[in-house]
C-alpha cells in the first residue's frame, strides 16, 4: 500500500504481481481462475489492468467484478469457486493512495510466508512466461451478478429479517460500497437516507464516512432517523449513530452484537475476541454476562488470526473492523450493521437502549513526539512510575505505552474509573517520556 503511480504501488510492480500470485496461489493448476474487486480511486483502473495483464499472461483466467466491498471479494472466491481473490484498494486511506489485498480460495487474508513467496518473485528481474503458448493465455470476463450475489448473500445473513419502520441515514465514504449498501438495507424494507455515495474516483473517504462520523451524526438528528451507519472506503469497517446522536465506535457494536450470541447460545465457547484498545469496560459487561474475552494485538488481522486458531466466531475492535466468521472470512461493515439492525428488531429496542448497556470507563489517549526510540524498559524513571501507576490503578484501570510503528511518537493510553486519577497519570508519564527520549 502506499501512493498511487509511485514505487511499489505501480503498473510494473502490479503486472509482475499478477504473474507472480498465479506461480505461487495456484501450484500449477492448468488454468486458474482468479476474481479481481476494487474500490472507487481513480487508480483502480490502473492496477486492475496491470494485474489482469500479469495473470492471463500466465495461463489464469480472471474474473473482473468491479467496485464492490472488500468482504465482498472475500465472499465471491468462495461463491465463483475462483482460485483466489485480489482487492484493489487502501481501505480508509485519501484517493492518492492505493493498495492491492490477495485473498486465497476460502476468502482468507495470505499467511505471511505466501506473501513473501511471492515478493521474492516479484523482486526477480523478469518472471518468463514463454511457457505459456499463444493459445494458453487466459481470458477476462467482467462479471455482471457479482453484487446481485453479494447482496443477496448480505441479507441472507439475518434470514431476510424485516426492516420496515426502520428509518436509516447511510454513509457510503464514496467509495466501494456505493451501490451494494443501499439496496441491501432497502430490498429488507427499511427507508434509506443515502449520504456520499457519488464517487468520482477523487473523494473516496473525502470528509465523508467511518473516519468523518460527526457527519453522520448531524444527518441522523436533521432527518430525526432511528439511526445511521458510516462505513469506510472499502466498508470493511463500520460506526454507528444512535438516534440521539451519540457515535458508537466498535467497542459499542461488538458488545451489542456478542451479548446477543451470548444469550442465544450462538457464540462459539461463550468466547469473543476484542484487541489491547478495546475499553476494559467491554470485560467487565461481558463477563457479568458470563462470558469470556480474549484479547490480541491491535489490528484485524491478530483477531481473525486467533478466532481461526481457537475456532471463536465473533470478533473486532474499537476501529469498526467487525467479524463474524459464521458470515465471512473478514471485517465486514455491512453484515455488522445487519447484525444489530436485527437485533434492535427482535429485541424492540433503540440503538441508545441497546448501546448503554456498556458504559465506558474514561480514557486519555496522547501522543508525545520523541527524538529517538530508547526501549521504554531502559528508562528507570519510566520504570518507576510504571510500578507507582500499576498499585494506584489495581484492578479498575489499565495503561498501555509504546512506540508508534510508523511514526516519531510515544503513545500513551491511561484507562480507569476514576477520571482525575487518570488524567493526572498521563501528565506524570508524559513528563518523563518528554524528558527522557522527547
Amino acid at each position: 500500500r502506499g501512493t498511487a503511480n509511485k514505487y511499489p504501488v505501480t503498473a510494473e510492480i502490479a503486472l509482475k504481481l499478477g504473474k507472480a500470485a498465479a506461480v505461487v496461489l495456484t501450484e500449477g493448476k492448468k488454468k486458474p481462475v482468479f476474481l479481481i474487486g476494487k474500490d472507487t480511486r481513480l487508480s483502480g483502473y490502473m492496477l486492475e489492468n496491470a494485474l489482469t495483464a500479469g495473470l492471463t499472461s500466465m495461463g489464469a483466467d480472471v474474473f473482473l467484478v468491479g467496485p464492490v466491498p472488500t468482504p465482498a471479494v472475500a465472499h465471491l472466491v468462495r461463491s465463483f469457486a475462483a482460485d483466489a481473490g485480489i482487492m484493489i484498494s487502501a481501505s480508509h486511506n485519501p484517493y492518492t493512495d492505493n493498495g492491492i489485498k490477495f485473498f486465497d480460495l476460502n476468502g482468507h487474508k495470505l499467511p505471511d510466508d505466501v506473501e513473501e513467496k511471492i515478493e521474492e518473485i516479484v523482486l526477480q528481474k523478469e518472471i518468463k512466461t514463454d511457457h505459456v503458448t499463444s493459445k494458453e493465455i487466459g481470458r477476462a470476463h467482467r462479471i455482471d451478478d457479482a453484487k446481485g450475489r453479494y447482496i443477496e448473500f448480505s441479507k441472507a445473513s439475518i434470514d431476510n429479517t424485516s426492516l420496515k419502520g426502520l428509518k436509516i441515514v447511510l454513509d457510503c465514504a464514496n467509495g466501494a460500497a456505493y451501490k451494494v449498501a443501499p439496496d441491501v438495507f432497502r430490498e429488507l424494507g427499511a427507508e434509506v437516507i443515502v449520504l456520499s455515495n457519488k464517487p468520482d474516483g477523487n473523494n473516496i473517504n473525502k470528509e465523508c464516512g467511518a473516519l468523518h462520523p460527526e457527519v453522520l451524526r448531524d444527518a441522523v438528528l436533521s432527518f430525526q432517523a432511528d439511526l445511521g451507519i458510516t462505513l469506510d472506503g472499502d466498508a470493511d469497517r463500520i460506526f454507528m449513530v444512535d438516534e440521539k446522536g451519540n457515535i458508537l465506535d466498535g467497542d459499542y457494536i461488538l458488545a451489542i452484537a456478542g451479548l446477543d450470541f451470548l444469550k442465544k447460545n450462538k457464540l462459539k465457547k461463550d468466547t469473543i475476541v476484542v484487541t489491547n484498545y478495546t475499553n476494559l469496560a467491554f470485560d467487565a459487561l461481558f463477563k457479568k454476562h458470563g462470558g469470556n474475552v480474549v484479547r490480541v494485538k491491535n489490528g484485524d488481522r491478530y483477531v481473525i488470526e486467533e478466532m481461526n486458531k481457537s475456532d471463536y466466531n465473533v470478533g473486532g475492535e474499537y476501529s469498526g473492523h467487525i467479524i463474524f466468521s459464521d458470515y465471512n472470512s473478514t471485517g465486514d461493515g455491512i453484515i455488522a450493521g445487519l447484525q444489530i439492525l436485527r437485533i434492535m428488531k427482535e429485541q424492540k429496542k433503540s440503538l441508545f437502549k441497546l448501546s448503554s448497556q456498556l458504559k465506558k470507563y474514561p480514557q486519555v489517549l496522547l501522543s508525545i513526539a520523541v527524538k529517538e526510540k530508547k526501549p521504554l524498559s531502559k528508562i528507570e524513571s519510566f520504570q518507576e512510575e510504571i510500578k507507582r501507576v500499576e498499585e494506584e490503578l489495581g484492578t479498575e484501570g489499565r495503561h498501555l505505552i509504546r512506540y508508534s510503528g510508523t511514526e516519531k511518537v510515544c503513545r500513551i493510553m491511561i484507562e480507569g474509573k476514576d477520571e482525575d486519577l487518570i488524567n493526572k497519570i498521563a501528565k506524570r508519564i508524559s513528563k518523563i517520556i518528554k524528558k527522557e527520549v522527547g
